[in-house]
């Protein structure tokens, strides 16, 4: 994984401050290069369920082919993208632990 656990982390961090971070948000996200995009939209799919974790290359290269969108504007028009960022980095046997989130606020 490219993306940096941290960077998802602190995603999810705004993410579940929206109505507060909104703004750090788009721009956190929209200072992300294309392959940051592509995995990080590939965590969230798993996070959801759409792919399993064995299929995280296919879920960036499927990210990557539809990629339409600036990550902050697929992302924010997702429901509950933070939690399934979550789940995703969880899945992937990387947990983003509350004391972590934490150390990122």
């Amino acid at each position: 994984m490219e993306l940096s656990i941290s960077k998802v982390a602190q995603v999810i961090v705004y993410a579940h401050e929206l109505s507060r971070f909104r703004p750090e948000l788009e721009a956190f996200l929209d200072c992300m290069n294309e392959d940051e995009a592509d995995e990080l939209v590939a965590i969230m799919w798993i996070g959801r369920g759409s792919f399993e974790p064995v299929e995280f290359r296919d879920a960036i290269l499927i990210a990557q082919q539809e990629r339409m969108t600036p990550i902050s504007e697929y992302l924010l028009g997702t429901p509950h993208f933070g939690e399934h960022l979550e789940a995703g980095m969880e899945r992937l046997g990387h947990p983003v632990l509350e004391e972590e989130l934490l150390l990122i606020a």
